[in-house]
């Protein structure tokens, strides 16, 4: 495994779902329970970078590390950004950004987005995939689906069905056909530490805005984009009061390993 940073982007003011990095899990704040799937990855070392101090305190309280980083950043990348920069981290240092909010992330897709970035010297970052088995997910606007080239480079990220089955959807099929490659987008991201930098200053993209998707703007500049292909299904994440109650539970039951 090559030696990674995990930075967690964390803000109390989250707009449907205020104060969620604190929400309780089976005893532990969601932030501190992401850190520690994050330690389990193998990461030599693992920061939450936030803007608000009661975040800093839950996560130092718990033994890991934390950076405080401006209140005003558009997207959660530029935040991880902020505090690359902070770590002093190498150019070619690889910084994974997990999400504050998926507490059960399996820690080896976070160890298999960091290597894949170290095979493809070539692409500017990283992310994952896996096989859509649901045949409503791929006309789920919700559901962030990836088309990737021969290289498993990404070609086009949407929330549209793609690739678009012409023949079969025109005949009024809502069942791909079998050999279709439909993949689901994982939301798990992988940089060097100087392209993330130099992400910080890209000018936002149109398509990314219209798709409400921010990694288009990778594609859009004419950077590459490598796809780890998993196996496994999504992890539920917590974006909603109804997310973090199913969660909640699962924690609760004591169903949750690794």
């Amino acid at each position: 495994m090559p030696p990674f940073t995990v930075i967690i982007p964390a803000r109390y003011a989250s707009s449907r779902l205020p104060g969620k990095p604190l929400a309780d899990l089976g005893g532990k704040p969601m932030v501190v329970r992401v850190c520690e799937r994050a330690s389990a990855s193998g990461a030599s070392a693992v920061c939450v970078a936030t803007d608000d101090e009661r975040i800093a305190r839950a996560v130092r309280g718990h033994g890991f590390g934390a950076h405080m980083t401006r209140a005003e950043h558009p997207s959660g990348t530029d935040r991880v950004a902020e505090a690359a920069a902070a770590l002093g981290l190498a150019e070619d240092a690889i910084v994974v950004n997990v999400q504050g909010d998926e507490p059960l992330i399996p820690p080896p897709l976070i160890a298999a987005v960091a290597a894949e970035l170290e095979a493809n010297p070539e692409a500017s970052a990283s992310t994952a995939c896996h096989p859509i088995r649901d045949p409503a997910s791929i006309f789920n606007p919700n559901v962030t689906k990836v088309v990737l080239d021969a290289r498993g480079f990404a070609l086009y990220f949407s929330r549209a069905p793609i690739p678009y089955a012409r023949d079969a959807y025109a005949a009024g099929r809502r069942e791909p056909p079998a050999t279709l490659p439909c993949y689901r987008h994982l939301g798990i991201y992988a940089y060097r530490a100087g392209f993330l930098q130099r992400y910080a200053r890209l000018a936002p993209a149109a398509l990314e805005q219209f798709e409400a998707l921010e990694q288009l703007r990778v594609l859009w500049h004419g950077f590459r984009i490598v796809v780890a292909v998993t196996q496994g299904e999504a992890a539920p994440g917590v974006d909603t009061a109804e997310d973090l109650a199913t969660v909640r539970a699962r924690f609760d039951r004591g169903g949750v390993s690794g």
